[in-house]
């Protein structure tokens, strides 16, 4: 019988030992989300798009394969080569990135999409782009005290970085790193500002949540 118990002891500590691994690899490492591309050339054109990602790629729709390759419509719409109709292109993954804190935003959890319909335009997203990213980020942030945010330039893009074929006229990243806080810290702001649209755009957007 003690010899049971024994056993049935290790295998508890081993299932255990696992878990904690585990959780460690989820929150030591950030986790890219919901990255989105929209492509929207000036006439329908065949668009191919490669991601180097420093990191390991958990999620992609449709299926990265090496790169996708779409015929991208003005108004954004894209299609496969079986026909199958997509309206961006979706990727997540597991960096070590270290994101870039040393200026941002700290925002009241309440007032996060007040925030969001401002700065997102400044930033270069449409209407429809800033509702999808307010969307998906909203249920996340605003029942925080506060959360600091910070838009990310160099940090994320040489982490993710972005080959499209015909190169687009106008692009445009938008990458919000971003951590909850119990109380409110002061931060220099960032200042914001986005090229014009011009030509075929191509637009990305996504974020991680930091600790």
């Amino acid at each position: 019988m003690k010899k049971y118990f024994f056993v049935l002891a290790a295998v508890l500590l081993l299932f255990s030992a696992c878990g904690e691994k585990d959780n460690n690899v989820l929150y030591d490492e950030p986790v890219e989300e919901k990255p989105v591309i929209y492509l929207y050339p000036e006439k329908e054109t065949e668009v191919s798009v490669n991601l180097d990602f420093s990191g390991k790629l958990t999620a992609t729709y449709p299926e990265y394969n090496g790169g996708w390759k779409v015929f991208a419509k003005p108004d954004g719409t894209l299609f496969d080569e079986n026909g199958r109709e997509y309206y961006c292109l979706f990727w997540e993954g597991i960096s070590g990135a270290e994101y870039d804190f040393e200026k941002g935003f700290c925002v009241p959890g309440d007032e996060t999409a007040e925030f969001l319909e401002t700065v997102l335009p400044k930033l270069g997203l449409s209407s429809k782009e800033a509702n999808e990213f307010i969307i998906y980020w909203l249920p996340r942030m605003q029942e925080n005290e506060y959360n600091l945010i910070s838009f990310q330039g160099e940090a994320y893009t040489e982490t993710a970085k972005l080959e499209i074929v015909p190169k687009p006229d106008t692009l445009i990243r938008v990458f919000m790193a971003w951590k909850p806080l119990d109380e409110f810290i002061e931060i220099e702001p960032q200042e914001l500002s986005s090229p014009e649209r011009e030509g075929f755009v191509a637009v990305e957007w996504g974020g991680a949540k930091i600790g």
